[in-house]
């Protein structure tokens, strides 16, 4: 399970290293070198070891594709999206389209979120997470989950 944040950089050919907790998850695992990169949003960049996003593809498949949401998603997935192989550094490469919409070069956020990483913008983040903090009525909603 990918958790936590690291804080590192996305360098000017828009290569990422990734942390080696992240790393060691991915040979626990045995997620291999090939992920799949994309955004839902066009905010954050989503990476998902290939084993991760063919579950994914699964659900997706299971819906109808008169469904407008899954339309909605498809292209936002497709768009953005692109197969990619580890390099022997533990890099990256993460698209131009995306990395240009995201705001990922340079300084940058990655999130460990259980299946899959996401990358942030560190400055954005930071003044989201400024703009947008914890409320009363946010731990009332957790708690009904037990958290």
């Amino acid at each position: 399970m990918f958790r936590g944040n690291y804080p590192t950089r996305v360098d000017e050919k828009g290569r990422l290293k990734l942390p080696a907790d992240f790393k060691r998850v991915m040979e626990e695992k045995q997620y291999g070198e090939t992920f799949y990169i994309t955004s839902r949003d066009g905010v954050d960049v989503e990476i998902h070891p290939m084993k991760e996003w063919e579950e994914i593809e699964r659900k997706i498949a299971a819906i109808p594709n008169s469904n407008p949401a899954k339309k909605k998603l498809m292209n936002y997935i497709n768009y953005y999206g692109q197969t990619v192989d580890m390099d022997t550094q533990g890099r990256v490469l993460l698209p131009q389209l995306l990395r240009e919409k995201t705001s990922t070069l340079g300084d940058v956020l990655i999130f460990g979120m259980h299946t899959f990483l996401k990358v942030t913008n560190r400055e954005n983040f930071v003044q989201m997470m400024d703009e947008s903090p914890m409320t009363a009525e946010d731990e009332q909603a957790l708690e009904s989950f037990g958290l």
